[in-house]
Parts: structure tokens; sequence; C-alpha cells
């Protein structure tokens, strides 16, 4: 049996919290099309058997009814391949969701909240999806396997031993308990960073985001390949193959810039402009060190040439030493001495005082 285990899409997402540059949602948007035909194609090219999707396909509150019939048409070119679809927290299962209310093609199962079992000759699929935004299903963990012989596959969006107060809204399992079941292989979503490894025997896998979503998802972004088949022998042994495919061809990275010796607005943005970026990654710069200078974000990035460079994040700590400055017997001297006052008494947070005394500061220097 061969598959591939895709998880949150999130299709149509507007990626609010990536940028200040209004078209790169537009560009994910358009590359979140392009990396689902890539799997598509890769279904066919490897006659793939089954395709499992645990969760957060896409966004609910944003999806277009043209980008499911986008999804539905794709699927329509591999018709041989059985899809698999757990509802995610993003995505869930309620009255107005395309899942309940869209005509899908032959070919794709939708899990409802209710546990059920899809049985084939060689395969029995598990699954449950969310039932509304938040959602808990602990009969999950009460699962009994009804033929072990055949390959057994759960799919389900959850947090795996979520210890956290909010996890516990998104489907919380036990990972020994859910072990202990015995399925071959449990197809995960939720979580946007993969947990394959190839140096352990793993069953209980997320993919990751299919496509990164920013700067909190480095790395590679892809899918999940597999392959379990069961030996002809008298022991009848299952042998599980498990890779990681990249599809995502562009990366998210983060570099840093010390600002210390830079004594400009106009010098930074000459020094970022100088930072050279391969065409398929995107950029955070984050700014550390410290300041002599005020640093407005906004007005930075429309001053940047290379669009790959999509955010900056100011790290940076005031420039001025108060402690030196006290002894100045001058009007900002004078200022510094109070502003320390401040600072040893602590009822004031030290980077907001920081930051109300380099402005005063500044505008004494004047």
């Amino acid at each position: 049996m061969k598959f591939v285990h895709i998880a949150d899409m999130h299709f149509d997402t507007p990626f609010r919290v990536l940028t200040n540059r209004a078209d790169l949602g537009d560009t994910r948007r358009l590359d979140q099309r392009k990396v689902f035909r890539k799997i598509i194609e890769y279904i066919k090219q490897n006659k793939i058997e089954h395709l499992f999707i645990a969760g957060d396909f896409y966004d609910h509150d944003h999806v277009k009814q043209s980008t499911i019939e986008f999804i539905n048409n794709l699927f329509k070119q591999i018709p041989d391949t059985k899809i698999y679809i757990t509802p995610g927290n993003h995505d869930p299962y309620i009255s107005n969701s395309f899942y309940n209310k869209y005509m899908w093609n032959d070919n794709v199962y939708i899990f409802t909240p209710e546990i059920s079992v899809i049985e084939t000759e060689e395969v029995n699929i598990y699954g449950c999806g969310f039932g509304d935004f938040y959602y808990s299903n602990p009969d999950i963990e009460k699962i009994k396997i009804k033929e072990k012989n055949k390959i057994n596959v759960l799919i389900t969006h959850g947090t795996l031993n979520g210890a956290a107060a909010m996890e516990r809204d998104y489907n919380p399992l036990s990972k020994k308990a859910i072990e202990d079941i015995g399925f071959d292989y449990v197809a995960l979503g939720h979580i946007h960073k993969t947990n394959y490894s190839k140096s352990e025997n793993q069953k209980l896998i997320y993919p990751g985001s299919t496509i990164s979503m920013g700067f909190d998802e480095l790395g590679s972004h892809g899918i999940i390949v597999g392959e379990i088949e069961i030996s002809q022998s008298e022991n009848k042994q299952k042998q599980t193959k498990i890779d990681f495919v990249t599809i995502d061809d562009k990366e998210f990275k983060i570099k840093t810039l010390d600002v210390t010796e830079i004594s400009s607005m106009e010098e930074l943005v000459e020094s970022i402009n100088e930072i050279i970026i391969p065409e398929n990654e995107y950029y955070e710069v984050e700014l550390i060190g410290r300041r002599k200078f005020d640093v407005n974000k906004n007005a930075l990035i429309k001053l940047i040439h290379n669009l790959n460079i999509i955010k900056i994040k100011d790290q940076t700590k005031c420039g001025y030493e108060i402690e030196k400055l006290v002894n100045e017997n001058t009007l900002k001297g004078l200022f510094a001495n109070e502003v320390l006052e401040l600072l040893k008494k602590g009822e004031i947070e030290k980077q907001l005082l920081e930051e109300v005394f380099e402005i005063g500061y500044e505008v004494l220097e004047k």
C-alpha cells in the first residue's frame, strides 16, 4: 500500500501576520495552488493508492468556492487514488462547511466527528474530524482494531501529549494510548513542524504544514510518502518505509544584522540592500545590538530594494549608556540622572524607560 500524507495546507488563508508587503499574501496563495498541483502530479507519476489529508486543508472563514472547485478538479485527475480527509480546527465539519454542502468527487471520503472505519481488502482506515473550531474526542484512544492481520491506519487532527490549557481545545491525544492501540501508521495534522526522523522507526507522524506559513515555520516543507507491505511469509510481518519529500520550493529564513556600528537610518538601509538573497528564499532581517538612531520599521521596509526581504524585526537596545551620561553637567545629564533613579526604583519597565530616554535625549540634542 502506497500513500501520501499531508496536513495544514490552509488554502486561502490571508497570511496577515506574515508581512506588511501587501502582495505577498496573494503570492503565497498562488504558491499553495502550485504546490498542490505538484502533489497531484507526484501521486500520478508514482501510482499512489491513498492520499491522507489530516485537517486544516483550507481556512473555513476565507476559502472561496472557486478554490474548492480547483481542488476537486485536481482530485478528478487521480481517480484511482482514494482520498481521505479529516477536518481540523480551521476547516471543521459543520453545517455550512464545504465538506458538508459540496459534491466532492467519487474518490473522496470525508470523515465526520464520529469515529468511523473504511474497510478495503488490504487496509482499514480509521478516522474522525473536528465537529467545531474547538473539539475533543477521547474515544479515539479507545479504538479497538478489528482485523490486525490487515494494514490499519488512523487519520486525525490533534495534539499529542499537549500540556498547555490551550492545546486541550484541539483534540488532545496521549501518544502512549495511541501507540498501544497498534496502528501501523497514524497520519496526524495540526502541528506545523514535521516530527519525521529517518533515524527512528516512527508510526505517529506530523508532516508539518505543506507550505511554510511564515518565520515561525523555518526549514523545508512538503509531504510524507510511505509504503506498507505485508510479507508473504507465515508470520505475515508488516514492513513500513517512510520518507519526507520537499514540495515547497520557497523557504523562510532569519538573518541577524548588528546595528551597533551603524550610525543612521540611511546607512542601515544601505546595509540591508547589500544582503544577497537567493530567489527562492524569503528573509526576516532581525536587527540586534545598540542603536544610535530611531528605527522606523514601516519606513525601512519601503526603502528596501530586494522584495524577498519581507519583514524587519527590531530587537535593538538603546544605544546610550545612561550611567555614563549622568556625570555631564548639562540638561542632558540631569535628564539622565532622573531616568537612572526611575530605573533603580524599578517602577517602570526597563525597556520602555530606555525608549523614553532615547526620545527625550535626542530632543535635547536638537
